[in-house]
């Protein structure tokens, strides 16, 4: 029995008259007779009763009926959520982001507008380390990460850069350079000389090197190497160990929200060529389905925060 077999039986049943069906089937008559024929034949039970004006149910044909319809019914939104997964329309997404990269407000924007752009697609979140992050995009195990700096960059990967923001330094709150910045008005830059002597709490290899090799090599730069007080993983581990006062971290602006009464963040001075990347990345030749519906909620998500930013810089 194939399901060519239910569909012309529903249609016989529902117009009562073979030659109608038919007609509806788009196929001859005579075919279609047969093809009932040998429906019946391999149910062992006679499914109408033929009389001279057409046909009708017999009582195994209306049992037979809740059924063929049911399966085809079943079929058709199979058929049609099948469909939408073409489309992109249902599916699993996965998606990995750093601890910083979930920390800025874009994030959760993005996900948000994703959600209700797409509510058939279903988010599955990981939190990692940039390296994490791109080794799991480029064995498939996510379909796309937020990260700050690339750790590695693997030629079947793509890594955009969708905003950028500046770096902070994080200070204990009772740490003498907080004290003294807070009684200026307006709060003035710190110089990397400045943090020469400080402990910086890293987050370095096999995480994220990428962000703080560029702030390492900026301080050697200016003549200098920064005793390093601590290497962590994570970025939220580190601004925990700034709150205990373990030493000093580097962090995105959106960061700034974390341990608000016991870290106090301070601009680097302008003349300090340091900024914080959100990079997008994906596999080149994968940006469909889904994920593709989601890379383009993340381009027009930056695209409306760059402008916001603007704005702002205008007023």
């Amino acid at each position: 029995m194939e399901l060519r077999h239910l569909r012309y039986f529903l249609a016989v049943a529902e117009t009562g008259h073979m030659t109608r069906a038919a007609e509806r089937l788009g196929i001859q008559q005579p075919p279609l007779s047969l093809q009932i024929k040998a429906l019946e034949k391999a149910l062992g039970v006679a499914l109408f009763h033929r009389h001279p004006k057409g046909v009708s149910l017999s009582d195994a044909g209306r049992l037979f009926e809740v059924e063929a319809r049911r399966l085809v019914d079943d079929m058709a939104a199979m058929e049609q959520r099948m469909a939408r997964v073409a489309r992109g329309e249902l599916g699993v997404l996965n998606v990995g982001f750093t601890s910083s990269a979930a920390a800025h407000a874009f994030t959760p924007e993005a996900l948000r507008a994703c959600r209700r752009a797409w509510p058939g697609i279903s988010l599955s979140i990981r939190e990692d380390h940039a390296a994490g992050i791109t080794e799991a995009v480029a064995t498939g195990r996510l379909h796309c990460g937020l990260i700050r700096v690339p750790v590695s960059q693997p030629e079947h990967l793509s890594f955009e850069v969708l905003l950028c923001e500046p770096l902070l330094v994080a200070l204990p709150l009772d740490h003498p350079l907080a004290r003294e910045r807070h009684r200026a008005r307006p709060v003035r830059g710190l110089a990397l000389a400045e943090l020469r002597h400080e402990g910086l709490v890293l987050v370095r290899q096999p995480g994220a090197p990428g962000l703080y090799a560029n702030l390492l090599a900026l301080c050697e730069a200016h003549g200098f190497r920064p005793r390093i007080a601590a290497e962590v993983e994570r970025m939220g581990t580190s601004l925990n160990l700034v709150a205990a006062g373990a030493g000093i971290a580097v962090v995105p602006a959106s960061m700034r929200g974390v341990h608000p009464n016991a870290v106090v963040y301070l601009p680097l001075a302008d003349d300090i060529p340091l900024d914080a990347p959100l990079t997008l990345v994906y596999r080149s030749a994968d940006a469909s389905g889904p994920a593709a519906h989601f890379l383009k909620i993340l381009r027009d998500t930056a695209r409306k925060a760059q402008a916001r930013a603007r704005r702002g810089q205008g007023a």
